[in-house]
């Protein structure tokens, strides 16, 4: 998928395009400045997590939480946002979701993170807001693509 992305946390505050290729073993993700330029490239391959930055810094951890928090100054929750951009929670832990009056996810809270689904395409989420504590991330999703992996 790819998209528009626009981050405030605190009083810090920055926007731009991201691209997004997930499976159930990577990720990558990429982060680019209004006008094109990387910002930051994110890779995930199973428990290994890699940022690197325009300047070719490159930084691991385990999780992607902590990693860009320690790099970009802002937490991306990458282990929950798999199920919360197709507007459901993680199986396997605690979440609470209210829905319109069609059964659809309009709000879910899980991780300590509360995720608003502002607007879809078809059944899919295209713009969504995510929040915890000062932190407000805000994704709008222009594209969608399907490759046949699990």
């Amino acid at each position: 998928m790819s998209g528009r992305v626009a981050v405030n946390s605190g009083k810090e505050g920055s926007t731009g395009r991201f691209s997004w290729r997930h499976d159930t073993i990577s990720d990558e993700l990429l982060i680019t400045s209004p006008l094109g330029q990387g910002v930051a490239r994110i890779t995930r391959r199973d428990n290994h997590v890699r940022l690197v930055t325009a300047d070719s810094r490159e930084y691991v951890a385990p999780d992607a939480e902590s990693l860009t928090e320690q790099v970009l100054g802002w937490r991306l929750p990458l282990a929950g946002l798999p199920d919360w951009i197709r507007g459901r929670a993680t199986p396997g832990r605690q979440a609470d979701a209210r829905r319109n009056g069609e059964g659809r996810v309009v709000e879910l809270i899980q991780d300590d993170w509360r995720v608003e689904y502002q607007d879809f395409e078809g059944e899919l989420p295209s713009r969504m807001r995510l929040a915890r504590g000062d932190l407000e991330i805000r994704l709008v999703i222009e594209r969608w693509a399907h490759t046949g992996h699990p």
